[in-house]
C-alpha cells in the first residue's frame, strides 16, 4: 500500500469518527430521554400496580371489618358507606349489602341494591345476571308468579350465566301452581344437561323422586343408575 493510499485512508476514518461524533452530539439527547421514558414507564408501571393492589387489600380489609360487624343492619349500613373504585367493587358491596339487609327484613331496600347493579351497563353481564336473579329470589312472597316467572325465563335463555339456576326457579314455580309434570319435565331436562353442577343435578334428581317421577339418566352427564337409587331412598 502507497503512502497516499494510508493517507487517505486514516482520512476517511477520521471523518467517520467526526460525523459519528458530531451525530451523537446532535441527537444523542433523543436517546438518553428514550431510556428515561423506557425506565420510568417500568417505574410507573410498577407505581400502578402497587397501588391497585393496594386499593384492593383496603377494599378487602373494609368488607371485613363491616361484615363483623353484630348485626345486619350495621354490616349493611358499614358496606355502603366504603368507597369503591371501580363499578364491579361497587357491584360486590350492593350485592353484599343487599344480602344483609334482606337478613335484617328489610328486603325492598336489599332488592333496591340488586337492581342498581342488574341496571349498570358497566359492569360485566354475569354481575347483572346475578343481581337480576337474587331480587327475583327475595320477592318470592310479594312478586306475582306471573311477573316471578317472566323474569326467570328471561334469564334462562340460552346463553344465560344464570340459565340452568332459573331453570329451577322455574320448576319450583311450577310446583307452586300445582303443576308437578311441568316441574318434573323442567327437573330432568336440568339432570342431563352438559353444564349442570353436582349439587344441582343431585336437588334435581332428589325432587324428581320427591314428584314421583323416575329419573331418566340416559345422557346424564355424572349420575350413575345406582346413584340415583341411593339419593332417592
Amino acid at each position: 500500500m502507497s503512502n497516499s493510499d494510508g493517507f487517505i485512508e486514516e482520512v476517511t476514518e477520521e471523518l467517520r469518527r467526526d460525523k459519528l461524533f458530531a451525530t451523537m452530539k446532535r441527537y444523542g439527547w433523543l436517546v438518553g430521554l428514550a431510556v428515561v421514558l423506557i425506565v420510568g414507564g417500568a417505574a410507573y408501571n410498577e407505581y400502578r400496580k402497587d397501588q391497585a393492589e393496594a386499593r384492593a387489600q383496603a377494599l378487602g380489609d373494609a368488607m371485613v371489618a363491616a361484615l363483623a360487624m353484630p348485626d345486619e343492619t350495621q354490616r349493611a349500613q358499614e358496606l355502603a358507606s366504603i368507597e369503591a373504585a371501580t363499578p364491579q367493587a361497587q357491584a360486590v358491596l350492593n350485592m353484599l349489602a343487599a344480602a344483609e339487609l334482606a337478613e335484617a327484613g328489610d328486603v325492598p331496600g336489599g332488592v333496591a341494591r340488586l337492581d342498581e347493579v342488574a341496571v349498570n351497563g358497566d359492569v360485566p353481564q354475569i354481575y347483572r345476571s346475578i343481581a337480576q336473579f337474587k331480587a327475583l329470589v327475595l320477592q318470592t312472597e310479594t312478586m306475582p308468579v306471573s311477573d316471578r316467572r317472566q323474569g326467570f325465563e328471561a334469564l334462562a335463555q340460552p346463553g344465560s350465566q344464570m340459565r340452568l339456576f332459573a331453570q329451577e326457579q322455574l320448576a319450583l314455580i311450577d310446583i307452586e301452581e300445582a303443576a308437578p309434570e311441568a316441574a318434573i319435565d323442567r327437573y330432568q331436562a336440568i339432570l342431563t344437561d352438559a353444564e349442570v353442577t353436582p349439587d344441582l343435578q343431585e336437588r334435581a334428581l332428589q325432587v324428581i323422586v320427591a314428584l314421583g317421577g323416575e329419573p331418566d339418566l340416559a345422557g346424564s352427564p355424572d349420575l350413575t343408575p345406582n346413584e340415583a337409587t341411593a339419593t332417592g331412598n
